[in-house]
């Protein structure tokens, strides 16, 4: 599942048990007639993705729904999996080759392809 909106709040990472499971909570707000504030998590290494997000950024977040049953209460989590901010590509800008390198790398193959198809 997917949800769009701005990023109100980011909290710190929180480590829990003697395991080290970690976790890290922040709050999008919707933009529709009435907006919502919802609550999602990140978890383990998942939780560094949030250092390269302020508040104020709108983003889109895809996320998975958890549910558990825990002494007869039953709870939900939305725990996201990833985060792009409005109008950037798929993947992380640190991901993608330099433009420099994808230029001089095809014009050195067309100069080196001297087959006509």
């Amino acid at each position: 599942m997917e949800l769009t909106g701005t990023i109100e709040k980011i909290f710190d990472t929180q480590t829990y048990g003697s395991n080290g499971f970690k976790k890290r909570e922040f709050v999008i707000g919707t933009q529709e007639q009435y907006p919502q504030q919802i609550k999602f998590e990140m978890v383990q290494d998942k939780c560094t993705i949030l250092d390269t997000y302020r508040t104020g950024d709108k983003v889109t977040v895809a996320f998975d729904i958890r549910g558990r049953e825990y002494n007869e209460k039953y709870f939900v989590n939305l725990q996201a999996w990833k985060i792009q901010k409005e109008g950037n590509t798929a993947f992380p800008i640190a991901d993608a080759p330099p433009i420099e390198s994808i230029t001089a790398n095809d014009e050195a193959e067309q100069a080196d392809d001297d087959l006509p198809f």
